[in-house]
């Protein structure tokens, strides 16, 4: 039987928010984030929110907050408006049937939908996906200012707040023995009250990532994430197969047939899952299941969303029976503007998930249109 309910309208909208401070990495130096917000009202007065956030607009990857809107708003927008929003699975296949890549795009239309749909049936949208074992999840925190003194400064505030004790820092844009000797003077500094890891975003090639993770192993760092380029899955696998360090893929996963590769070669020892990087909810938890039959370890990953794109993930990853190098669901921490009526919760090392329906969040619309950018 078909619903009566409608997709009444579906909104895009680009909200700049500066940083806290300049977020360096191997691609790009952050100043602000632009998040891209789509809203997706039906006609029985329930909306669903989804993002699609990116990083340093095309620096990063092959879709910028721009064209995220704009393919939105001329493609898929269209497709979706008069359509039944409670069939969520076969909204989404005449999408990816009619529009070529777009993982970003697809993925804010998806997370608006689930939660819609979530709302509609008052649950939280983890149970959409099994349901959650665990109500609060480990969140890591970024040191990527480039100053030695001032990310110990920084990571010796967030353990005093106990916020995080889990710390990743950008490296790649100097040498490998500088940004070596940067890393290993702040796990001196941190000792073993934290996890230090690094992510050199593709910048080394493959003898320079030995190199660097003989060094950053002796210096007792714990984790290597995406050193060389994305696509040399065979590179990947011979830092992975040296067994120096364990070696995380990122930039390498652009979805399950990734994932499948990735795996199928057994190129890494963790898989960072991020919803947008895989497509949707669906297809990161697609990402995780291939990962968890190949014995690969998870990561919760990022790409610098606000509140609605790391609630997004938080649901997901809350229903990972195996999380076992946390997450990294720090985006909204590092905006200084809000955009929900109740800030997201962390506390004690861990980011809280709501019990309330969809989300969990409720937009300040109010706050909104003052960050939304001018069409």
């Amino acid at each position: 039987m078909t619903s009566q309910v409608k997709i009444q309208t579906v909104d895009t909208l680009l909200v700049d928010v500066p940083t806290i401070r300049p977020h360096r990495l191997s691609v790009a130096t952050m100043n602000h984030q632009t998040l891209v917000l789509v809203r997706i009202r039906c006609t029985d007065d329930i909306t669903g929110w989804g993002e699609g956030t990116t990083i340093g607009g095309l620096a990063y990857g092959e879709e910028s907050p721009e064209s995220i809107k704009v393919n939105i708003d001329t493609y898929i927008a269209p497709m979706l408006v008069g359509q039944d929003p409670s069939r969520v699975a076969h909204l989404m296949s005449q999408v990816q049937e009619r529009i070529q890549g777009n993982r970003f795009a697809r993925c804010a239309i998806e997370t608006a939908l689930y939660d819609a749909q979530a709302r509609r049936l008052g649950v939280p949208l983890s149970e959409l996906f099994g349901g959650r074992v665990r109500d609060r999840i480990p969140v890591a925190w970024t040191l990527a200012s480039g100053d030695t003194a001032r990310d110990i400064a920084e990571a010796e505030r967030m353990l005093d707040l106990r916020r995080h004790d889990i710390f990743k820092l950008k490296i790649g844009l100097r040498t490998v023995r500088d940004d070596v000797a940067h890393v290993a003077a702040i796990k001196r500094a941190l000792g073993d009250r934290a996890s230090v890891r690094i992510d050199a975003n593709q910048a080394w090639s493959v003898t320079q990532a030995l190199t660097g993770m003989a060094m950053l192993a002796d210096a007792g760092v714990d984790m290597v994430e995406q050193p060389i380029v994305a696509h040399d899955r065979i590179g990947l696998k011979r830092l992975t197969d040296a067994n120096i360090i364990p070696v995380m893929a990122d930039e390498s996963l652009h979805g399950p047939r990734d994932a499948f590769l990735v795996a199928s070669q057994q190129a890494a020892d963790i898989f960072a899952v991020k919803i947008n990087q895989s497509g949707g909810l669906r297809g990161a938890a697609q990402v995780a299941a291939i990962a968890q039959a190949a014995n690969i370890e998870l990561y919760g990953g990022t790409m610098l969303e606000g509140a609605v794109g790391t609630m997004a993930s938080a649901q997901l990853f809350s229903t990972f029976h195996e999380l076992a190098w946390g997450t990294e669901l720090f985006g909204p921490l590092l905006l200084t503007q809000e955009i929900l009526r109740e800030p997201l919760h962390y506390s004690d090392f861990s980011l809280v998930l709501p019990r309330s329906p969809g989300l969990g969040l409720e937009i300040d619309e109010d706050r909104l249109m003052h960050l939304q950018r001018a069409r």
